[in-house]
């Protein structure tokens, strides 16, 4: 039997009894090299250089760490205050200050779900806590705008990605500002139309000698966004070392300024980042074996040979792309589509002269479709193991949220130039 039968046939067996999907890649692995009767040793080799030689990896587990640091330590709490004094008092003030809480945040973690997890859970509980909010509106919006942290920068996707495309990190990074805005943007326009349908409430006004306390406090988490990317565009350090930069100050921000982090709960943070970069760094292992017996087999040179004899326009491709990446998304970790489908396309984005920090941006929009819509959407199952609310009840309210990304991922996709605008005018050059 073809090895590639086998590799497949292994992966998809090990996705159907719901094996981690790391140990279902490196068992595909490990059937195609004995089927191909090579050297198993060949598997180490692959994941030992795949892993020690990518020094952009490093960012991954420090903004993990980074995010987690800043859940635990009363920061999201923080920025939440900062927030509605900024737009709480617009129509469905709750929901409005969740998406610019996600905005913010999106600035320190580069995580959809730690943004979830961390200042989602802050509003929902908020919201519920009003009869004018459902509890699958409160859910619905926290999950959107969840998807917000890999698109705007740092995102730990972006970082992924440039490692198997061969990108610029800070060139992803700009690029992902515009289409973060226009999301945040569109977000609020959803909110306020459905809110002055049902007559949704202003929040409640913070007394004015209140300002200066909850400005100073919400003001500390700010700095960390123009801290990482200032120093990031002045040469200052690279995106990697600004992993670690954000970790050190969200550290700080817990510790020594706010006061929030005691050595249990530190302790918790660090176990958490732990096996949440154990999990990453499985199936990145997986995916070096499973990109070297795919480039073994020719697979992307047929790719884009198949592209080639189709004749596809640049537009059609992508179209297509994203329409095989939305299918693709009701079915498979966000983790497989960017690690194992992403190279086996990127000859053929080559070869059509797509540019990569294009296509990147739409690869990462893609997943963050995926992380809300069912079967899969990861972003349904945290909110709902973390609140108990149905993932109906967030799929009934979510709709909108829904139809607004895919009209923006269509608008991105026939106008690259949302996305390059930025990287162009700081003078990335782009490929």
């Amino acid at each position: 039997m073809n090895p590639l039968y086998i590799l497949v046939g292994v992966l998809a067996g090990g996705i159907l009894l719901r094996m981690p999907i790391g140990f279902s890649m490196l068992a595909a692995g490990i059937g195609y090299l004995i089927a191909k009767g090579q050297d198993l040793g060949l598997m180490a080799e692959q994941v030992g250089n795949g892993l020690y030689n990518s020094y952009v990896l490093l960012a991954v587990p420090l903004f993990v760490f980074a995010a987690n640091i800043m859940n635990a330590g009363t920061v999201s709490e923080r920025i939440f205050d900062f927030c509605r004094i900024l737009v709480g008092r617009m129509r469905g003030g709750l929901a409005q200050v969740d998406i610019l809480v996600s905005v913010v945040f999106s600035g320190m973690s580069g995580s959809a779900i730690a943004d979830a997890a961390g200042p989602g859970l802050v509003t929902i509980k908020q919201m519920l806590r009003k009869p004018e909010y459902s509890r699958g509106f409160a859910a619905a919006v926290v999950v959107a705008s969840a998807t917000l942290g890999p698109v705007i920068p740092p995102s730990i996707p972006m970082v992924i990605y440039a490692l198997v495309s061969g990108a610029s990190v800070g060139a992803l990074f700009l690029a992902g500002v515009v289409p973060g805005v226009l999301m945040a943007l569109l977000m609020m326009l959803v909110v306020h139309i459905i809110a002055v349908r049902r007559n949704m409430p202003r929040d409640e006004p913070v007394p004015l000698r209140e300002w200066p306390a909850i400005l100073f406090r919400g003001a500390l988490p700010l700095s960390m966004p123009i801290v990482l990317l200032g120093g990031i565009y002045s040469g200052a350090f690279t995106p990697t070392e600004a992993a670690a930069v954000a970790a050190v100050h969200a550290l700080l921000l817990a510790t020594v300024v706010y006061r929030a982090l005691t050595l249990r709960s530190f302790w918790g943070v660090v176990l958490e980042s732990t096996r949440a970069s154990a999990v990453i760094t499985m199936i990145l292992a997986g995916s070096f074996i499973l990109n070297y017996a795919f480039t073994a087999e020719g697979v992307p040179q047929a790719m884009a040979a198949w592209v080639g004899g189709m004749q596809l326009t640049p537009t059609t491709f992508l179209l297509l792309v994203n329409l095989l990446f939305l299918v693709l998304g009701c079915f498979l970790d966000v983790s497989v589509l960017l690690l194992v489908f992403v190279p086996m396309l990127l000859p053929a984005v080559k070869m059509l002269g797509i540019d990569l920090v294009h296509f990147g941006v739409l690869v990462v929009l893609n997943m963050m479709i995926g992380l809300i819509h069912p079967p899969f959407g990861m972003l349904l199952f945290v909110t709902k193991a973390l609140t108990g609310i149905p993932i109906g009840e967030m799929m009934k309210e979510g709709w909108p949220f829904l139809v607004m990304l895919l009209l923006l991922l269509l608008a991105l996709t026939l106008f690259p130039q949302i996305v390059l605008w930025l990287p162009q005018t700081m003078g990335y050059g782009l490929k």
